[in-house]
């Protein structure tokens, strides 16, 4: 199972930064060549994140470069080099529906996976048909730019977007794709960022993108499950196991009943924490 708790942007033209990221304990990280870099340093950030992908050097990391816009002069050719480089994944920000999706997957070709970045109000009405593309695995919420579009304030439970947020997390699960929240902007505030993680995590988002390395262990700690949580999923497989085996249609554990959705629920969990300790 993959776990994407913390998906990390790094900008590619920046060496140091690219370096850094081999030691950092993020579940994936996005090799950027789009908002972080320069119109002049466009041309070697994609070498660099080519190079870096190929590397051998980041662990089992999910990796993904995110490309310009097909709008933009770098767009086709960050494509044809993010395809040959074979990352996990090719990121493609403000992606407006299926028509786009499927000019992208003209040029990389059907074996590239793609995470679409939702960010415009034109995504979120197609994002039942950019979720459903063959190609998709992950949803990217681009909150900033959502938010821009909504005229919209970022304020503390971003209640403007949760609207918008809950319609992308539907059209991820109808797809079965998993959809990852969008980025907290203010690096210096930990707690702000902690509780928006929280806040994440009870939408239903399986991760979250982040802008700086002190992000990372919290989104981490928020996505993982702790052990309580584990300890509990474990006690309502056993029990709805038991209950099977005597051939019971009932089960209750903590006074709650338990039914197959809790089973599977419960497995997940498991599932996620064997996952976390296999990258720790």
């Amino acid at each position: 199972m993959r776990v994407l708790r913390s998906a990390l942007y790094m900008p590619s033209s920046n060496a140091r930064a690219l370096e850094k990221a081999k030691g950092l304990p993020a579940d994936a990280v996005i090799f950027d060549l789009e908002d972080a870099v320069a119109p002049e340093a466009k041309a070697g950030a994609r070498d660099a994140a080519c190079a870096a992908v190929q590397s051998g050097a980041y662990g089992r990391r999910t990796l993904t470069i995110r490309c310009n816009g097909l709008d933009t002069p770098w767009g086709r050719d960050d494509l044809s080099a993010a395809a040959r480089a074979r990352p996990d994944a090719v990121v493609l920000p403000k992606v407006s529906g299926r028509a786009h999706l499927d000019r992208v997957a003209e040029l990389t070709g059907p074996d590239v996976r793609l995470w679409a970045m939702v960010e415009t109000p034109a995504a979120v009405f197609a994002a039942r048909e950019i979720a459903g593309h063959p190609q998709v695995d992950v949803l990217v919420v681009g909150t900033n730019d959502l938010a821009q579009s909504l005229r919209a304030a970022l304020v503390p439970g971003r209640a403007p977007l949760v609207p918008h947020l809950a319609t992308i997390l539907l059209a991820a699960r109808e797809a079965g794709a998993e959809v990852l929240d969008g980025v907290f902007n203010d690096v210096r505030d930990l707690a702000g960022f902690e509780a928006e993680c929280r806040q994440g995590v009870e939408l239903g988002f399986d991760g979250k993108t982040l802008v700086h390395p002190g992000q990372v262990e919290v989104a981490n700690r928020v996505w993982a499950p702790d052990a309580a949580q584990v300890e509990h999923a474990q006690r309502v497989i056993e029990a709805f196991e038991a209950a099977q085996r005597e051939g019971r249609g009932v089960v209750t554990v903590d006074g709650r009943m338990v039914e197959n959705l809790h089973v599977d629920d419960a497995r997940r969990v498991l599932a996620t924490a064997e996952a976390v300790a296999a990258l720790a």
